[in-house]
């Protein structure tokens, strides 16, 4: 079903278009939340969250951007909305994860080798991963996520951000420096 299709469906209330919305959409809904939130159930809440908005704000897409591209942007905003709720409630305490490499919901591949030790290296390489994600400032570390993790073009970066392409550009490049450097210490030359 086209984009054009399914609005009209959409704007006319038919369920129809709105399941096939949700089957086109939910899994990358999901992980774009996820990966902001760092937890399943909060990534399940907000998925639902985003597609009732987009239920009930359809008759304001305009259509500057394609419809996956103005949903993601409402997962963005919904995930980005969530995590300054929940650092407002827990102020001076630490920060949830912003994703587990070891649940079992998140797509990995399988470790290269069946050897324990192997796979205990790789879980302490993910979890340093994880730990310099988490003190990436918000806008980096969503922009790294999206383009990295999601896969989404510098554009539909911009457009789910609401900041400029060149803005987003710089995001990502100042997030993998950032990176780099947290990262030196535990992969570097010297090891």
């Amino acid at each position: 079903m086209a984009d054009d299709q399914l609005m009209d469906g959409l704007r006319e209330g038919s369920t129809e278009s709105f399941r096939r919305l949700v089957e086109e959409n939910q899994r990358k809904v999901i992980n774009i939340c996820y990966r902001m939130t760092g937890n399943d159930a909060d990534a399940e809440d907000l998925a639902q969250e985003v597609f009732v908005e987009v239920l009930r704000s359809i008759g304001k897409f305009r259509g500057d951007s394609s419809l996956a591209t103005w949903i993601h942007r409402i997962a963005v905003r919904k995930s980005l909305d969530f995590r300054r709720d929940q650092v407002r409630q827990k102020r001076g305490g630490p920060l949830k994860r912003l994703f587990h490499l070891d649940d079992p919901g998140v797509d990995l591949p399988a470790p290269a080798s069946s050897r324990p030790d192997a796979e205990l290296e790789l879980k302490e390489r993910q979890a340093i991963l994880r730990a310099a994600l988490d003190t990436l400032p918000e806008n980096q570390r969503a922009a790294f996520l999206l383009s990295k993790y999601d896969g989404l073009s510098n554009r539909e970066i911009a457009e789910a951000l609401k900041v400029t392409l060149p803005a987003v550009e710089s995001l990502v490049h100042r997030a993998k420096s950032n990176l780099q450097k947290k990262l030196r210490q535990y992969f570097g030359r010297g090891r």
